[in-house]
């Protein structure tokens, strides 16, 4: 791989593995719902006389066995509405068969939207119906229940790209950074602590009050090339409230990235 390419290969690759980890966490939500909506309810069983009639309709070919596929499961599904709807004594009952499935159940050469001419009879008005769309047959039975819909189910995290959460990440490294080197600059100003040479230095013990020159010029030098690459209008001076939210995105944005909590170093 050439030098130059190395960089944003590995960047793209990061991306992805960030996706799948966020994306998974969705999915895994919706299927857990859908789990949930299942099992509240109770379980409706396949009779012989649904089963007689799925054979019947097999033999036939009446939609939906009027494709070439193992169309059981769709037949059954069928034949079971269809008992529902029969069964039912009470007068303003509607029911309401409600599919994705437009290949095995709508209209194959006009209005998906109409059942398949063999399933017709099944959808007599009032009492029963045939959808191709949930959201279309909620509007109709209660137009004022999902006035709010889009916000409150078409809504869903747009979750950060790595590249973003590392870029705030380094942003609030270097303003936690600068914070603490003026720290110190303050300590140095007024006689708290000592910047020495070599000769001078305490090694053993080791002396808290004490930074060597060299390395306080490189600090320096740091300070003055956070201030022109980041904006001195980013770099504080910050309340005790700002301080702490400052520290605690950092920490907050080290955690999604793999670090333990309260990881706060510089």
């Amino acid at each position: 791989m050439p030098t130059k390419s190395k960089p944003p290969t590995l960047q793209g690759l990061n991306e992805v593995d960030h996706k799948i980890a966020t994306g998974s966490n969705s999915v895994l939500s919706v299927v857990n719902s859908i789990e949930h909506l299942l099992l509240a309810q109770a379980t409706v069983p396949t009779t012989d006389a649904v089963k007689g009639r799925v054979t019947d309709r097999a033999l036939a070919n009446l939609a939906p066995y009027h494709r070439a596929k193992n169309s059981v499961g769709d037949a059954i599904l069928v034949e079971i509405y269809a008992d529902i709807v029969a069964r039912s004594d009470v007068e303003d009952a509607r029911f309401a068969f409600v599919t994705h499935n437009i290949k095995d159940f709508s209209e194959p050469n006009g209005d998906r939207r109409l059942p398949h001419p063999d399933l017709a009879p099944l959808f007599a008005t009032p009492k029963s119906s045939y959808w191709i769309s949930l959201l279309d047959t909620l509007k109709e039975i209660d137009p004022d229940l999902l006035a709010d819909h889009d916000a409150e189910f078409n809504y869903s995290p747009q979750f950060r790209r790595l590249s973003g959460i590392l870029q705030a990440e380094h942003l609030l490294f270097r303003q936690v950074w600068y914070n603490r080197h003026w720290n110190l600059r303050s300590k140095i100003e007024d006689g708290t602590h000592h910047v020495v040479p070599e000769f001078e230095y305490s090694r053993s013990p080791y002396r808290q009050d004490q930074t060597l020159d060299t390395v306080w010029a490189g600090a320096l030098a740091a300070a003055k090339r956070t201030e022109d690459e980041v904006g001195i209008e980013k770099l504080g001076p910050w309340d005790d409230f700002e301080w702490g939210m400052i520290n605690g995105k950092l920490s907050a944005l080290r955690w999604v990235t793999g670090d333990g909590w309260d990881m706060l170093d510089t």
